[in-house]
């Protein structure tokens, strides 16, 4: 049985990694692959296998000693621990370049997450179409996402937008933001909403860091 993955004792870098491993199962599982190793999973993720079963083990025990995991299983259980056996609808906020980018992006819906409406503030977008959706006004955004009963959020809005965007989101009962938004996001007032951010142009240059000019 998987434990709670809401288990505050449980590492936060170890949830992390947990859908990097989802993702090379489902590769295994399309080559062909039932069984695998911690050994084979760490020679594909660069992550040691000691490293892998120490994760696994803060959920219960999904393998036997010299016999591996069954792939199918272990999918199965992952996808329970981060919920996304199910379906959660997303609420997008932008819809420029990236927005757009994003709201046509079909790699979502078979791994748990399904873009359910967008919104944006220039009038010359509104009512336009996005991935099948018709942009809406940000007026609409607290009594849409209350309705349709959205946990989560991406925002994809200029940086002088989001915090003001965010705060809109989290009185509308957002709980998790996705951020592509090139600036940190204050929820310190309210412990129950998670952020993560996406922001290329800080993994560019942590990795110049390694080149020689």
């Amino acid at each position: 049985m998987a434990s709670n993955p809401a288990n505050n004792n449980i590492p936060d870098i170890v949830i992390g990694r947990l859908p990097v491993y989802l993702r090379a199962l489902n590769r295994l599982t399309q080559e062909g692959e039932e069984v695998t190793s911690s050994h084979e999973l760490g020679r594909r993720l660069g992550i040691s296998s000691a490293q892998i079963r120490k994760d696994l083990s803060h959920f219960g025990g999904f393998g036997k000693q010299g016999t591996g995991y069954q792939i199918a299983y272990l999918e199965e259980k992952l996808r329970q621990v981060l919920q996304v056996d199910r379906e959660w609808k997303v609420a997008l906020i932008g819809a420029g370049d990236l927005g757009n980018a994003i709201g046509n992006y079909r790699g979502f819906t078979d791994r748990g997450f399904h873009i359910a409406c967008i919104f944006d503030a220039d009038e010359e977008k509104i009512g336009a179409t996005v991935g099948g959706l018709t942009v809406q006004p940000m007026a609409e955004i607290e009594s849409t996402i209350r309705e349709r009963g959205i946990q989560v959020a991406m925002i994809a809005v200029p940086a002088e937008h989001a915090q003001a965007v965010t705060e809109t989101l989290v009185d509308a009962g957002i709980k998790a933001i996705l951020n592509y938004a090139p600036i940190n996001l204050d929820v310190s007032k309210r412990d129950d909403v998670h952020v993560q951010y996406i922001d290329p142009v800080l993994h560019l240059q942590r990795m110049t860091y390694y080149l020689k000019g």
